[in-house]
C-alpha cells in the first residue's frame, strides 16, 4: 500500500500563507524602497519555512499539544503583522484629512475630539479605558471558551476571526490612516476644532509619533491602555476600527453558534468597548460605523471561505507562488 507523505496544513495555517502571498504581492506593486521590500519579503519568507516546518512535525506527530501550538503561533503572529503594515504604508500618503473631513459633514465637528472633553471624570476615563483594553480579554475568552467546550466550532471561529484580521492589515496598507490621537496632535487642535483638515502626504513616516492627552487621569486601566499603544501602537489602522470590527464579529459569532449566555456575559463590555474607541481619540466615529459594516461583511462570506479552505489543497501553491513573488524582487 503507498503510503501519503503530504503535509497537513490547519486552516489556519492555510489562511496565513495566503496572506503572506496577497501582501508579498502588494508589497510588490507599491515598492517601499528596495531595501525595506527586500527586509519584508525576507521576513515572509522565513515565517513561510516556519509554517512548513510546524506543519511538517505535526503532520507525522498529530497530537493535540502540537496541532494547539500551531494555532496559537499563526494568532501569536499578529502582533508582527500589526506594526508591519506601518511599515509598508507610511511611504503612502495618509488619509486622515478624509476621514476627518467625512466626520465634520455628518456631525458639524468632530466627536472623538470633544467626546473626553465633555466627560473629563476619572472614573469614566478609567471605565473607557478598561472598556478598550478589553478587546484583547473579548477573543482570549471567547477563544478559549470555545476551544475548550467545542473544538469543531473553535476552528471556524478562529478561522473567521484571523481571516477578518488578515483583510483589515491589507486595507491598512492600502489606505493608510493614523486616527483622532495623531492626526490632531499633528495638525494642531485649533485646526481640528475649526474643521480645517489639511493633507499631511506622508507625515508619519518622516516624523517621531507624537499624541496628545486628552486627560490629567493616571488610573490602573489608563496606564495599561498608554503602556500598550507605547509599546506596539503605531500611526496606522484607524480605518476601519479593527476593534469594534473584530469584537462586533466575535460577538455576531457567539449569536451564530447558540451562546446567549455567553454573549450576554460579554456584551456590556463590548458595548464600552465600541464607546471607548472614539472617547480615547483612537478612532474617528465613521471608522466605528465601518467596523460594524465590514463585521456584518465579514461574517456573510465566513462560512463559504471556511470550506473553501478545509477542503481546497491551497497551501502548496501559495508557498510556492510566495516565494517565486519573493525571487522576482530580489
Amino acid at each position: 500500500m503507498k503510503q501519503n507523505h503530504s503535509i497537513h496544513f490547519l486552516t489556519a495555517e492555510k489562511l496565513t500563507l495566503f496572506y503572506i502571498f496577497i501582501s508579498a504581492c502588494v508589497i510588490a506593486i507599491i515598492k517601499p524602497g528596495l531595501h525595506t521590500s527586500l527586509l519584508l519579503l525576507g521576513h515572509r519568507l522565513m515565517i513561510t519555512l516556519g509554517i512548513l516546518l510546524l506543519a511538517f512535525i505535526g503532520t507525522k506527530k498529530n497530537l493535540k499539544i502540537i496541532r494547539f501550538i500551531r494555532n496559537l503561533a499563526m494568532g501569536s503572529l499578529l502582533a508582527f503583522w500589526y506594526p508591519e503594515t506601518f511599515d509598508i504604508n507610511k511611504f503612502e500618503t495618509n488619509r486622515d484629512y478624509l476621514l476627518a473631513g467625512w466626520e465634520q459633514k455628518l456631525f458639524g465637528f468632530q466627536p472623538a475630539l470633544i467626546f473626553s472633553k465633555h466627560y473629563p471624570q476619572n472614573w469614566i476615563c478609567e471605565l473607557m479605558n478598561m472598556g478598550y483594553f478589553s478587546f484583547y480579554f473579548i477573543i482570549l475568552g471567547v477563544g478559549l471558551y470555545f476551544y475548550f467546550r467545542n473544538r469543531k466550532y473553535f476552528d471556524y471561529f478562529f478561522f473567521t476571526v484571523l481571516g477578518a484580521f488578515f483583510v483589515y492589515y491589507i486595507i491598512y496598507i492600502i489606505f493608510p490612516t493614523a486616527g483622532p490621537q495623531f492626526y490632531y496632535a499633528a495638525i494642531g487642535y485649533h485646526n481640528a476644532a475649526s474643521g480645517v483638515f489639511p493633507e499631511l502626504g506622508n507625515f508619519f513616516g518622516t516624523h517621531s509619533l507624537i499624541t496628545g492627552n486628552y486627560t490629567n487621569d493616571h488610573g490602573i486601566f489608563f496606564n495599561l491602555v498608554e503602556t500598550t499603544q507605547k509599546v506596539g501602537e503605531r500611526p496606522t489602522a484607524a480605518f476601519p476600527s479593527s476593534h469594534v470590527g473584530i469584537s462586533t464579529l466575535i460577538m455576531v459569532l457567539l449569536l451564530h453558534a447558540k451562546q446567549y449566555r455567553t454573549f450576554i456575559l460579554f456584551f456590556p463590555i463590548y458595548a464600552i468597548l465600541v464607546i471607548a474607541t472614539v472617547y480615547i481619540r483612537a478612532h474617528y466615529f465613521v471608522d466605528v460605523l465601518a467596523g460594524f459594516g465590514t463585521a456584518v461583511a465579514f461574517y456573510a462570506i465566513s462560512i463559504p471561505a471556511y470550506k473553501f479552505f478545509r477542503t481546497a489543497d491551497t497551501a502548496t501553491m501559495l508557498v510556492s507562488n510566495t516565494e517565486h513573488t519573493f525571487r522576482a524582487n530580489m
